[in-house]
């Protein structure tokens, strides 16, 4: 009889105990939630204005002669256009890709892969933090000491600033996707004896691939936006300039820079023009670094 008569309020004991523990967790993780929405809301707000202004302004300025026309030799009458600069953009920045995006892979490659407990490791991911540290200004000064004073402003000394902006990017940030890899689908790969050259590049990388892409996007877009180390680098040029080696050259971040400071209106409309031309080139590259990655991918 005892049994009958305690047995129950001992349930009801532990059932509200649940309860209260399931209030609680609910309460704090509705706290969560709305944190994590207002933080997002705080980030995505300012940068819709941010985007939307420069469209609002930009929109305005471009058509068909701005894209393909040349740089005014008055800087202070309005008209087109930015072809040179557009130009430049794509010139400098994919040189810089070409040199620190598979130079980083493979530094990333050997990091997560070959070099656990190798004294170099650590001695890597110092110099490559140190590297993502620098100013980007310090970075044009260095290029512009051991490469421009002997060989010119050209288009691949800043490349060369860029580039190794990009560098540690593309390290870190491939290194981190390729410890996400786990470890089975390599062990599975050994087990039906693939060599661990082969298991990097048709198992770990491809399933690592679509971080990777991220990372590297994020570096180019970074080295698409700079200013500060092309000023040293490259010059001003008013013409179109195909050539790594020879002659100076422009680039977007360049003339967005330059056209801001005069208070003309015909400079402050090519400004807006560029910045906006700028976020296109980025978003176009995007897509397609997207589009390139999830086929891989599917595969």
């Amino acid at each position: 009889m005892t049994l009958t008569t305690e047995a129950p309020a001992a349930l009801r004991s532990t059932d509200l105990g649940a309860r209260t523990v399931r209030r609680s967790r609910r309460v704090r993780d509705g706290i969560a939630t709305g944190l994590i929405f207002a933080s997002v809301l705080g980030a995505v707000v300012p940068l819709a204005f941010v985007v939307g202004y420069v469209v609002r302004e930009g929109a305005q300025v471009i058509d068909l002669h701005f894209l393909i026309d040349a740089v005014p030799i008055s800087s202070r009458r309005s008209g087109p256009g930015m072809g040179p600069a557009i130009v430049g953009t794509i010139v400098i920045t994919g040189a810089a890709a070409l040199m620190a995006i598979p130079l980083g892979i493979l530094a990333a490659i050997y990091l997560a892969e070959y070099g656990k407990g190798k004294r170099l490791t650590p001695v890597i991911r110092f110099l490559s933090d140190v590297m993502a540290g620098v100013p980007s200004i310090v970075m044009g000064l260095f290029v512009y000491t051991i490469w421009v004073l002997r060989y010119g402003q050209t288009a691949f000394a800043g490349a060369l600033a860029l580039g190794a902006l990009m560098l540690p990017i593309v390290i870190r940030s491939s290194e981190a996707m390729l410890r996400l890899v786990p470890s089975d689908l390599r062990e599975a790969s050994y087990a039906l004896g693939a060599r661990r050259s082969r298991t990097i590049i048709t198992v770990v990388l491809p399933a690592a691939l679509p971080g990777v892409v991220s990372g590297c996007l994020l570096a180019v877009a970074r080295a698409a936006g700079e200013t500060a180390p092309l000023l040293f680098t490259i010059g001003a040029a008013r013409s179109f300039n195909t050539y790594l080696l020879q002659g100076t050259n422009t680039a977007l971040s360049t003339q967005i820079f330059r056209n801001a400071q005069l208070p003309f209106a015909g400079p402050q409309e090519r400004a807006w023009g560029a910045a906006l031309t700028l976020i296109f080139l980025v978003l176009l590259l995007t897509v397609v670094a997207r589009a390139v990655s999830a086929r891989f991918t599917v595969r």
